[in-house]
């Protein structure tokens, strides 16, 4: 089971990357995107993934995926349960999120530093 703390430390570690409060839930951000989220109990977490892979994913694994809320579905952004994922899994889309939001050679530099991944 991951939880808020099994992300928070990587993404707060990730270039540009840096934590806010709005109305009572964590919001990761990079510069005034948001690419993580987590809601008010900490039980949800949404991240920035690409629109047209989005059914697939949650198609793939309803237990873990779920859409967006309804304002949010013209966002690349979908939403999972953090009790059934596993915090390796949990890390990787984080990394993926933020990979989506920063410049390329900001990625291949994590790359380069990480080349085992997010741990």
């Amino acid at each position: 089971m991951a939880t808020v703390d099994d992300v928070r430390s990587l993404a707060l570690s990730l270039d540009r990357s840096y934590e806010v409060f709005v109305r009572g839930r964590r919001k990761f951000r990079i510069g005034d995107i948001v690419y993580l989220a987590f809601s008010s109990d900490e039980t949800i977490m949404e991240f920035a993934f690409p629109k047209v892979e989005r059914d697939a994913l949650i198609a793939g694994a309803p237990q873990k995926f779920l859409l967006p809320d309804v304002s949010d579905l013209r966002f690349n952004w979908v939403r999972s349960r953090l009790a059934v994922l596993d915090p390796a899994e949990a890390r990787e889309l984080v990394l993926d999120a933020w990979r989506l939001c920063v410049p390329k050679r900001l990625s291949r530099a994590y790359d380069l530093d990480h080349p085992d991944g997010p741990g």
